[in-house]
């Protein structure tokens, strides 16, 4: 599956969000055949970078079965060292060519990071990751907040990491911030 080019896998989602958003999901690669082919190893053809949130689950969302999506979920969604290399890794060793950045609308982790304060040792040094999205946007509403963070941490993707950089400058990967409406389910690629 991994032979997709970046605007095909782009489609596969558009669709399969287009399914769980019309309670139509089909139900495909979820079963032992599917596993048993798994075991010879795996060929997502998307990378998720995805919020921690229960509400967002993204191979529901894009409606995938086993083996398709290659999701990373962290509070925040935010590009930290350990979410950087898990994508690094599906870029140069499964050949993965989309990378979605995937923010949702009430995001837990953002309505912190607005709050300020201390959140303890470990969680300020998550929602400092969204500082400048914060910092970056004038109205200070929560849901423009995750916005901007999703199109910050896609744009902190390439910056930090020469393996994604260079294949996004070879053409080969494409990096797309995308946000979740947690009522309808519906995914809005930015």
């Amino acid at each position: 599956m991994n032979q997709l080019t970046w605007k095909q896998a782009l489609q596969r989602l558009e669709k399969g969000n287009d399914n769980f958003v019309a309670d139509k999901l089909n139900g495909k690669l979820q079963n032992a055949a599917r596993r048993d082919e798994l075991t010879a190893g795996q060929h997502p053809y998307a990378i998720i970078l995805s919020c921690a949130d229960s509400r967002v689950v993204p191979e529901l969302a894009f409606d995938t079965g086993l083996g398709e999506i290659f999701v990373i979920r962290v509070a925040g969604n935010v590009a930290n060292t350990e979410s950087i290399a898990s994508i690094e890794y599906a870029v140069a060793h499964l050949g993965t060519k989309l990378i979605v950045v995937l923010g949702h609308e009430s995001c837990g982790a953002v309505t912190a990071a607005i709050d300020g304060g201390n959140a303890g040792y470990n969680l300020n040094i998550l929602l400092a990751h969204i500082t400048p999205a914060i910092d970056a946007t004038e109205s200070g509403s929560i849901n423009d907040v995750v916005k901007k963070n999703a199109e910050l941490t896609a744009q902190e993707l390439s910056d930090r990491s020469p393996i994604i950089a260079n294949a996004v400058s070879d053409g080969d990967l494409k990096i797309v911030p995308a946000y979740y409406n947690l009522g309808s389910g519906k995914v809005d690629f930015m």
